[in-house]
């Protein structure tokens, strides 16, 4: 495996990697001009925590370069599911996105690990200890790269990449001026609006070599497209996203270097859900549904050469204000019943006409409604490593991390407005409860790389981690409808420990062709539901852990003008935490499943046929599902999952293929055409798909496309786009449950959209 060892190496590695790749992006349409159709980008990559070539790195890795981003129209992580073979997300909206990869879906704490830079992030756990599932989206602008890691990173990157490892690598501060502008103006179909976006870099040299700043800063206003027939609200979800970042590069000597990250980033909607039982793209919520998500993070990263070692640290802050709304209407209005009385007002006979009457007048008084979690989230994570920096058969890395993430959820059921559907302020809280939230993960990590031959190379990782858990849960405000009883603050704490192992052995047949194979292992931390009358013996949950086998091979060919990598993978997932159902379908709590297994082939692949045109492709095929029932499936619990129910929300097969051409049209100007084509293949939203609230998630194809003129020195770019050209009703997400009166709820891509779009690069 071909490592960069010497700081030079490294450096002059860096600076070509950055130079190339926007040598293509500015410079692509000259190439087109040229005899002889280019190789393939050589993207370098820093996934083993050194710098390593893309195509020499021995795992299961995808890069997505700035160029693919622009070009692409990628906006934030959860617009890459159609560049890289096995990442899907399941998304139920802004701020509330779980981003999977090999088909490891499930509720609780994240699965992949989600890093900016040095930094990791996870979401909030809401008031279903769910944080995976609302996983933070920054704005994917002046970004280096983005590297997909498949499969358990849990060596060097901890509990949160049990499937994987999702980094977003900015570009960095540099000593001589540039800036750029990029700005959008589209039309949706069925909006009532135009949709406008601006965005801006500029790079500025305070000290010649010494010190740089690069500031970006974005917009965006997208119209709504969806309509409440019973508020009579049209274009409700209309949505505007803003903020920003500043990168600070101190480097005070040639070996030290300091960075120092702010990341602001601003979103205000409303829920955009709709119900197919009234049509497409219309809802009958009674109440509006506001979404705030409002994200802090600040950071510091310092990097040290001391010749024959590098330690890196890095330490980060994040600040997270999410608040989100349900309505529950329909829910609470379905209490007004006889039998209800019955149960919650007399717990015996049969209400009369007077308790009947007064039971109905306290049921009326708790609607319009809507549930209104507001959850705060602050966390601190810090890093230290050191990694060999020298030439020679053995490389190695060593080091320790640490996080402590508190989070605070107040989710009470509030009253709105029974003409306009707004939530009334000040806020009138029908019943409440609080969640104090701690989460404390220390762990030492390392690995070691020996070149047993110059083309055969073994490593070996191990982490030993542990966490604990506390958790304070107290009801402030009862409601005899939902079983909620004023109760005293109630402390519940789990905590665990232990080591994961990574093993991988890869050999170079030819420096264009390298098998590998690698056996790896996952975990996650367990903990304790706090739901509304949950029995104690069903409060805490177990951390599950998995075991991933695999092997691939990477491969250049036709003068490295061709690429193509592929491999095949079982994992096998023990004590599998899923989301499991009251029996009455009202409130979920995390438990664990037994076993699972995932069995699939990733292949991915990138040709330059001809000057000018480049093509790429991904696939994967997946078969996943539980190998034994879930405990209580058939019983106490409702939607437990038997023995060969799929994983929710993961496709046996999806793909995505994109065609770019780049053309001269005249002395120093060039065309350019670009088609990305997706498929996602169907799935379902709950493991038991007998279950009266389980859906199918039917299969869909996105097309997209653009096309336009660009200067051949990277001056300026203008382009029409589209959208899901084809309009397909892409749903992404099904929601189904009591408190939507058992009615289904879906999320969807938008429908098609045409707009153009504006670049103007200045140095």
């Amino acid at each position: 495996m071909k490592t960069y060892r010497s700081v030079s190496a490294l450096r002059r590695s860096f600076r070509t990697a950055l130079l190339g790749a926007s040598a293509l992006a500015v410079a692509g349409p000259a190439m087109a001009q040229s005899a002889e159709a280019p190789a393939v980008e050589e993207v370098i990559v820093t996934a083993l925590k050194r710098a390593t070539n893309l195509q020499d790195t021995p795992i299961a890795i995808s890069a997505v370069t700035s160029e693919t981003i622009a070009n692409s129209g990628v906006q934030s992580i959860a617009d890459l599911n159609a560049t890289v073979p096995g990442l899907t997300f399941v998304n139920s909206g802004p701020s509330f996105s779980r981003v999977v990869i090999r088909g490891i879906n499930a509720a609780g704490e994240p699965t992949v690990g989600v890093y900016y830079d040095e930094t990791p992030v996870t979401g909030s756990i809401g008031a279903g200890n769910n944080a995976g599932g609302s996983t933070p989206e920054l704005r994917l602008f002046d970004v280096d790269r983005i590297e997909v890691l498949r499969g358990p990173q849990g060596t060097l990157y901890g509990s949160g990449s049990m499937g994987g490892t999702l980094r977003t690598i900015y570009k960095k501060p540099t000593y001589t001026f540039e800036s750029a502008l990029d700005g959008s103006l589209s039309k949706t179909e069925g909006a009532g609006d135009w949709n406008y976006e601006a965005q801006g870099m500029v790079n500025i040299p305070l000290l010649q070599d010494k010190v740089a700043l690069r500031v970006v800063g974005f917009y965006r206003d997208t119209a709504g497209y969806i309509d409440n027939t019973y508020l009579k609200l049209n274009d409700f979800n209309s949505a505007e996203t803003y903020g920003g970042r500043a990168l600070l590069r101190v480097q005070p000597t040639e070996n030290f270097t300091l960075d120092f990250a702010a990341y602001i980033n601003r979103t205000e909607t409303d829920l955009p859900t709709w119900f197919p039982a009234v049509g497409e793209f219309k809802s009958d919520a009674r109440t509006q549904q506001p979404l705030s998500d409002d994200l802090d993070l600040y950071s510091v990263t310092a990097n040290l050469d001391f010749g024959p070692i590098t330690a890196v640290g890095s330490a980060s802050y994040m600040r997270r204000e999410l608040s989100s709304t349900q309505d529950v209407t329909q829910f609470i209005q379905g209490f007004r019943t006889p039998a209800r009385c019955q149960a919650l007002f007399n717990r015996g006979p049969a209400c009369d006409a007077a308790q009947l009457a007064s039971y109905y007048a306290y049921v009326d008084t708790q609607y319009p409604a809507a549930l209104n979690p507001q959850q705060k989230m602050d966390t601190y994570t810090a890093e230290l490593r050191f990694t060999s920096n020298y030439e020679g058969p053995l490389q190695w890395t060593l080091g320790g991390f640490f996080s402590d993430r508190k989070t605070v959820v107040w989710n009470p059921q509030v009253g709105a407005s029974a003409t306009t559907g707004a939530i009334l302020s000040p806020e009138v809280v029908m019943t409440g409860r609080i969640i104090d939230d701690t989460l404390k993960q220390y762990a030492g990590f390392g690995e070691i790389s020996f070149d047993v031959t110059e083309n055969f190379n073994l490593t070996a990782g191990a982490r030993y981690f542990k966490y604990s858990k506390d958790i304070i849960g107290q009801t402030l405000v009862p409601s005899i409808l939902v079983g909620a009883v004023i109760t005293p603050p109630t402390h519940v704490q789990s905590e665990e420990k232990g080591w994961v192992y990574r093993f991988n052995g890869s050999y170079k047949i030819t420096s264009d062709i390298m098998l590998y194979a690698e056996a790896s292992q996952g975990y996650r931390p367990g903990g304790a539901n706090q739901v509304l009358g949950l029995p104690g013996n069903l409060t805490p949950y177990a951390s599950d852990q998995l075991w991933n086998y695999e092997a691939g091979v990477k491969t250049a060919f036709w003068n490295r003008r061709a690429t193509l990598n592929a491999d095949v993978f079982q994992i096998d997932w023990s004590d599998m935490q899923v989301r499991v159902l009251t029996p009455n379908g009202a409130f979920s709590y995390i438990g664990n499943a037994g076993k699972a297994r995932i069995r699939g082939l990733e292949a991915e692949g990138a040709v330059h046929p001809i000057p000018g045109l480049s093509i790429s492709g991904n696939f994967s095929i997946m078969q996943a599902e539980l190998t034994e029932n879930q405990p209580g499936a058939g019983t106490t619990i409702p939607n437990a999952g038997l023995k060969g129910d799929r994983i929710p929300y993961v496709p046996k097969f999806q793909g995505g293929l994109a065609v770019q051409y780049v053309w001269p049209l005249a002395d120093g100007l060039s065309g350019f055409a670009r088609a990305d084509v997706s498929h996602v293949g169907s799935s379902y939203n709950e493991l038991r798909t007998s279950y009266v609230y389980a859906r199918k998630i039917d299969a869909y194809q996105l097309v997209n496309g653009r096309v336009g003129i660009e200067s051949d020195d990277g001056g300026w770019g203008a382009y029409l786009f589209v959208t899901n050209l084809l309009n397909e009703e892409a749903i992404l997400s099904k929601s189904v449950g009591a408190t939507s009166a058992g009615r289904m709820s879906v999320f969807s891509a938008p429908p098609r959209t045409i707009g153009v779009n504006l670049r103007k690069a200045f140095q």
